[in-house]
């Protein structure tokens, strides 16, 4: 191969992917379409002639690899976030409140950065030395899909970042969507084929970036918009959420034009009623606004809570509504015997989907929207929400409604129903005698979130209940590759995968550990901070009421149903069961440490040199204390760092001690 050859080659890469960033990213073409054809053949014939010179960047390589068999899964080295949604006014300003406490910015104005909310699938880009080298769906934050052969089909995705000096690593996250034309466009070739259409853009976007054949996937059109980075090594991070965007533009990423800078709250409400406004004129569907604090070390100021940002938010638009009759009510018995209310309907077409059930939530909210078989009902969906019915056409009511009411027994388990005054929801008493609830109960065992059992998914834990060869989260670990064999759709590689995941998760944490057991109450963050302050099962099964509630977030109702959990018989004869069977995990986490500081309540402010403000706290509520973002009377001591903010004012007027980081450390030496 001639250096003249390697230079054409080298040339054609460029102008071929300059062509396609001003085609599909720009908008602005230059040449026609048959000189970029002409310009491609070129580059394909020597590539032909040349196997040796062909790249993994090359314009060549979006579409044509081999259907895969499955797709593999892909660790995020950050974690994708999800968001919280808003959905008024006051939730809006509710979020800029907590934003501006946490900023210690009571009475200024925070700049955020508003970006359309797309309604499609949150994806990551991965480039090594300005290389697209790997591409993965969001899945639950931590792991997701490998769909790289499907993102290179992508026009709008650079295969090679615009730049002669990219950084070692870049990993840039965004949102991959169908366009209205695409998607009627794509409808119209469904229906011409005799297939069904699909519901909407968004399940038409997901089934096509599922695709195991990318050359179907490149038939499908897709777009997508950039909206942030995650890893990056060998470049210096923008200061803002703004410079980002901007980096992420000039290495050749497309950025929603409808993205811009707001000033305060007002500003992010009034651009949010513009783009309403304007919603059904942008050519894609979106659903709302998400607004996020601009300043990067802002952000990192206000961590995150659970796996949501506190420096972000999804405004969402006002739910879709939509007319029908509701026939019948079930009620559905959930993991902690809580009865839901469901109302069957005459199926509607609401919010992108056909709805035919909705949660009637309680019996409460029943009574009050006065709801009965046989009504007129306005049903409500926004988004991913679930349909609830939102009020009763009272106008239609006829003479033969039924009024609902709740059974006096469980309809699962023909257990007593209870119907405390201290609670919303009426309860089956049957706990894990109830079959409703054993279900439930392994599902949220398996979940990704708990116990991380791939492949043991809601469908396959009732068909493994239904041919009872399983009655409870002890029954998992008995399983034989044979007998899930004789479940639908299992064969002989899934089911050894499948039990091969059931003993790998016998290694496990405290923390998750104690949030898959389903305790009422005790969500991901409890367990978490239950593991941290006691370190060993044993410690917080035997742990008194006092030592739980002195927990930061664990309050008397969670300290309450932790030590009725491990009061009841049938609760520790599982756990006993479960540790049988293998389930281990460090006793010590984190070092078991000494409640010294025991009903004590700090705040902290400023910014600390040794250690994040995070790390503080939960030093701090390892031993005991409270930690709160507000000064009273009852406060201990504030704990200032550098430019420390109102806090320090407001303890010294109500003679509250302040300490420095010298004194943090020896409360934490004790």
């Amino acid at each position: 191969m001639t250096p003249k050859v390697v230079k054409r080659v080298q040339e054609l890469h460029t102008l071929l992917h300059d062509h396609a960033h001003r085609y599909y990213v720009l908008d602005d073409p230059t040449v026609s379409d048959a000189e970029y054809d002409m310009l491609f053949r070129e580059l394909q014939a020597l590539e032909e002639q040349h196997p040796e010179i062909l790249t993994p960047d090359s314009p060549t390589q979006r579409v044509g690899a081999a259907p895969l068999d499955a797709f593999k899964q892909v660790q995020h080295a950050v974690p994708m976030l999800s968001l919280g949604n808003a959905f008024s006014r006051d939730e809006l300003n509710e979020f800029d409140r907590r934003v501006r406490e946490r900023l210690e910015r009571e009475d200024g104005v925070v700049s955020y950065v508003a970006e359309p909310k797309l309604d499609g699938l949150a994806i990551s880009l991965r480039y090594e030395n300005g290389v697209f080298v790997q591409g993965a769906t969001r899945g639950d934050g931590r792991t997701g899909e490998n769909v790289t052969e499907n993102l290179r089909t992508i026009e709008m995705i650079p295969l090679r970042l615009r730049t002669d000096n990219p950084p070692a690593v870049l990993e840039a996250r965004g949102e991959v969507f169908m366009s209205a034309a695409a998607f009627s466009s794509l409808n119209k070739a469904m229906v011409e084929a005799g297939k069904p259409p699909f519901v909407n853009p968004r399940n038409a976007a997901a089934g096509s970036l599922r695709q195991l054949d990318s050359r179907k996937s490149a038939q499908r059109k897709l777009s997508i918009y950039l909206y942030g980075m995650g890893e990056l090594v060998g470049m210096e991070l923008p200061a803002s959420q703004t410079e980002s965007l901007e980096l992420l533009r000039e290495l050749g990423f497309p950025i929603n034009a409808e993205t811009t800078r707001c000033e305060g709250i007002d500003g992010c409400f009034a651009h949010y009623e513009s783009l309403q406004a304007r919603r059904p004129d942008l050519g894609y569907e979106i659903d709302g606004v998400v607004f996020k604090v601009d300043s990067l070390s802002e952000q990192r100021e206000l961590g995150f809570v659970s796996r949501a940002p506190r420096w972000a938010i999804a405004q969402k638009f006002p739910a879709e509504e939509a007319t029908t009759t509701l026939e019948a009510v079930e009620f559905q018995v959930g993991r902690t015997g809580a009865l839901t209310p469901v109302a069957r309907l005459d199926p509607v077409f609401v919010g992108g989907v056909t709805v035919s059930n909705a949660t009637l939530h309680n019996m409460d909210e029943i009574a009050r929207k006065d709801i009965r078989i046989g009504d007129t009902v306005v049903v409500r969906r926004a988004g991913d929400v679930i349909p609830e019915v939102a009020r009763v056409v009272l106008e239609n009511r006829k003479t033969d409604t039924v009024e609902i009411t709740l059974p006096d027994e469980c309809p699962v388990c023909g257990s007593p129903v209870l119907n405390s005054d201290t609670e919303v929801r009426a309860r089956c008493t049957g706990g894990l005698q109830c079959g409703a609830q054993q279900r439930e109960a392994i599902k949220h065992f398996a979940s990704r979130t708990a116990m991380d059992i791939d492949g043991l998914g809601d469908k396959l834990v009732e068909q493994l209940a239904d041919e009872k060869l399983i009655s409870n989260v002890a029954d998992l670990y008995t399983l034989t590759a044979e007998q899930i064999q004789t479940m639908p759709r299992m064969g002989e590689k899934s089911a050894s995968n499948l039990v091969n995941a059931i003993d790998a998760s016998k290694q496990t944490t405290l923390a998750r550990f104690i949030f898959a057991l389903g305790i009422k109450d005790i969500g991901s963050s409890g367990g978490a901070l239950l593991a941290a302050r006691f370190g060993s099962l044993e410690a917080l099964m035997s742990a008194e009421e006092e030592a739980l509630i002195a927990i930061d977030d664990i309050g008397p109702i969670a300290a309450r149903s932790v030590q009725d959990y491990f009061a009841n018989p049938q609760s520790r004869e599982l756990v006993d069961s479960l540790l049988a069977v293998g389930i281990n995990f460090p006793e010590s986490e984190v070092a078991q440490v000494e409640p010294t500081l025991e009903g004590n309540t700090y705040v902290l402010t400023g910014t600390l040199s040794v250690m994040s403000r995070d790390e503080a706290k939960t030093q701090l509520q390892q031993r005991g204390a409270k930690v709160t973002s507000s000064v009273s009377k009852k406060t201990t001591a504030v704990i200032a760092g550098d430019a420390p903010g109102s806090k320090v004012t407001k303890a010294e007027t109500l003679e509250v001690p302040v300490l420095d980081e010298a004194a943090l450390l020896e409360l934490l030496a004790r």
